[in-house]
C-alpha cells in the first residue's frame, strides 16, 4: 500500500463502477451477482468464466458489460476448428517485399470475448494460458506485451452438453472468478420481453482504459489487516485436506481470494476488508478450482458444499476495524 485510501476516492470509484452496473442492467434483466461478480474481477485484475445453458444471456451480459468500458474489445468464437493462431495470431509472407510481418490475433484488446470456450479442443484453449497469466503472447519465439488493461470474457456451455470440451485445469485456475447462471426469474423474463419487445436496448460507455486502471490501482490498495491473511490462507488450506478433495486450491487461489476480497470492499463503499468480504467471493473465487474424488468430479454442487463446510468450520479471531 502506497499510501493510505481516501474516502472520497473510494466514493468517487463507487460511483464509477454503479454506473457501469446501470449501463449493463438496461441491456441484461436478471440477477445481479453475474455483474457484481464481473466488476470485482475488473477491479481485482481478474478473468471471468460464465457458465450456463445456452439461450440464457451470457453473451449478451459479456457484450454490454465490454461496451461500459470504452475499451477495445474482441470477440472470439470458439469453435472445434478453431487453431491457436487464429487467437494469437501469426507472422505472414508479404508477396510484395518477402518480408514476414505480424498479422495480430484478437487477443490483442483491452476486453477479450471467449465465446462458448469449451467448443474448441484443449490446445486451443492453451492458446489463452499465457495470455491470463502474464499479460503477454508468445509467437514464434517473439514475446508480445498485451494492452493494459487485459480482461478475458469467457462464457461456458455445461460440460455434458454434446459438442463441448472440458477446459484443462491449468486454464480453470486462471480464470479468477467462474458465475454459473440459470434461468430467470418469470418476473425478470417478463421484464426481458418487454425491454427487447421493440428494440433492444444498447449499453453505453462510462469508462476509459485510464479509468480502469485507475480504478484498480484504488483496489489495489485497500487496507488488509493481518487477521484477513490469516483467514484466507486458512479457507485455502481447508479445501487441501478435506476428504472429498483430490487437488485443492493453489496459492494462486490464495492471491485471488484476497484481491476479490479487497476488490468486494470498494464495491461496498469501505477502504479496508473485513472477513465479511472473503466470505462473500469465496465460492466464485474457490469452487471452481477444486479436483473432487471420480464420483464427484463433475458435480458443481459438491464443490459448493466443500467451499460452504469450510466457511462455516474456519473461524476468524475478530472483525477488522477501519484504519
Amino acid at each position: 500500500m502506497t499510501h493510505a485510501l481516501q474516502v472520497t476516492e473510494i466514493e468517487a470509484a463507487r460511483e464509477r463502477l454503479l454506473d457501469v452496473e446501470r449501463q449493463v442492467t438496461r441491456v441484461y434483466i436478471g440477477e445481479s451477482a453475474p455483474v457484481d461478480m464481473m466488476l470485482v474481477a475488473l477491479l481485482a485484475r481478474g478473468h471471468v468464466l460464465l457458465e450456463g445453458v445456452p439461450g440464457i444471456a451470457k453473451t449478451t451480459l459479456v457484450k454490454a458489460f465490454a461496451t461500459t468500458l470504452g475499451c477495445s474489445v474482441r470477440r472470439v468464437q470458439f469453435t472445434p476448428d478453431l487453431l491457436p493462431a487464429d487467437i494469437t495470431g501469426t507472422y505472414v509472407l508479404s508477396p510484395k517485399d518477402g518480408t514476414f510481418s505480424l498479422r495480430a490475433g484478437p487477443i490483442f484488446a483491452n476486453v477479450v470475448l471467449a465465446d462458448e470456450i469449451n467448443r474448441a479442443p484443449a490446445k486451443t484453449q492453451s492458446a489463452l494460458l499465457e495470455a491470463m497469466q502474464e499479460r503477454q503472447v508468445t509467437i514464434e519465439g517473439d514475446r508480445f506485451e498485451l494492452p493494459d488493461p487485459f480482461f478475458v470474457l469467457a462464457t461456458q456451455n455445461p460440460i455434458d452438453l454434446e459438442g463441448t470440451y472440458p477446459l484443462p485445469e491449468a486454464q480453470i485456475d486462471r480464470f479468477l472468478v467462474r458465475v454459473s447462471m440459470g434461468y430467470p426469474a418469470s418476473r425478470d423474463e417478463v421484464a426481458m420481453l418487454r425491454a427487447h419487445g421493440v428494440a433492444a436496448p444498447e449499453a453505453k460507455p462510462v469508462l476509459s482504459a485510464s479509468d480502469a486502471l485507475q480504478l484498480q490501482s484504488i483496489a489495489a490498495r485497500v487496507h488488509v489487516e493481518d487477521d484477513i491473511y490469516e483467514y484466507a490462507v486458512s479457507l485455502v488450506g481447508y479445501t487441501r485436506t478435506h476428504p472429498r478433495v483430490v487437488l485443492g486450491a493453489s496459492p494462486r487461489a490464495s492471491l485471488g481470494l484476497l484481491r476479490a476480497a479487497k476488490a468486494r470492499a470498494v464495491l461496498e463503499g469501505r477502504p479496508f476488508t473485513t472477513p465479511d468480504d472473503v466470505r462473500d467471493v469465496a465460492g466464485p473465487v474457490l469452487a471452481h478450482r477444486l479436483i473432487l474424488v471420480p464420483e464427484l468430479e463433475d458435480d458443481a454442487r459438491a464443490r459448493s458444499a466443500v467451499i460452504d463446510e469450510a466457511l462455516n468450520k474456519v473461524g476468524y479471531r475478530r472483525a477488522v476495524r477501519p484504519v
